[in-house]
């Protein structure tokens, strides 16, 4: 009931579209330019998008990597022992609903895949560390973008949210695709086939059905390896989109000079 809800939502949003004076798309150029184009030969009116709408601003503390008042659970701490790129970073959102049933199974398939793992889980967190044992830290809540910066951190679980695709680009770090609800189908589809930096951890999974723990520790194990070919490819694109997002946040990247166009515009309307 939930979804027809947002769903309708959204239809309306999109009818409404035509009334506007400008759209705003909180997205980079470069990332989704045929979507981006085919909208500006559609609409009569402005297309500014000035992404990532990601708290990048304070570069100079994403290379600053200790415990503090922020981090009552010394996970930075923790990051700081672990090799380079050997750690998964596991999250599925703020806002959606995970069943405790899939929790458990992926508490169950992280600690049998060997893998470090950093999990946040919110009201979940301390239930599911006894579950996961020594392999890993769960936590209620972290620093997402300065956690996915961190050199021990090599790839994201993730519900495949915009902000937090957003945020695994900026940060050059690949994917496993767990969308829940929404945009987050269509966000998986660029991920895994537009842009091939991630892989899906619902393939072949019917709607409804949970992904097992057995198959959670295959799928980590793999997707960790850092010797794979496949692993080797995704890291390689996804630093190079890595600089895409951030040459378009830079003075004269496409961002940027977006937004300068639209604070023009607004001026001239007045």
């Amino acid at each position: 009931m939930e979804d027809q809800r947002l769903l309708d939502f959204a239809l309306q949003l999109f009818t409404n579209i035509s009334k506007a004076q400008c759209l705003l798309i909180s997205s980079i150029h470069e990332l989704e330019s045929q979507a981006i184009e085919a909208l500006m030969q559609d609409l009569a009116f402005p297309i500014y998008t000035f992404g990532p709408t990601i708290p990048y601003l304070n570069l100079e503390t994403l290379t600053t990597f200790s415990a503090n008042e922020s981090d009552p659970h010394h996970y930075f701490n923790w990051l700081n022992s672990q090799a380079p790129s050997s750690v998964l970073y596991v999250s599925f959102g703020s806002f959606h609903h995970v069943s405790q049933a899939q929790m458990d199974e992926v508490a169950d398939g992280l600690r049998a895949s060997g893998v470090r793992f950093l999990w946040v889980a919110r009201g979940e967190a301390e239930r599911l560390q006894e579950r996961c044992g020594e392999a890993g830290r769960v936590v209620p809540w972290c620093e997402q973008l300065k956690v996915l910066c961190h050199p021990s951190v090599g790839g994201f679980w993730t519900h495949c949210g915009w902000n937090s695709t957003m945020e695994c680009i900026f940060s050059g770090v690949p994917m496993i695709c767990f969308p829940i609800m929404m945009d987050q189908t269509t966000i998986r589809k660029h991920v895994i086939e537009d842009w091939k930096i991630g892989v899906d951890a619902k393939e072949g999974l019917a709607f409804g059905e949970i992904l097992m723990s057995g198959e959670i520790a295959k799928l980590v194990k793999e997707f960790m390896d850092l010797e794979s070919h496949e692993r080797k490819e995704m890291a390689r694109r996804v630093g190079e989109f890595r600089e895409t997002v951030r040459q378009a946040v830079s003075v004269g990247g496409s961002s940027v000079a977006s937004l300068a166009c639209l604070l023009n515009d607004i001026v001239s309307f007045n």
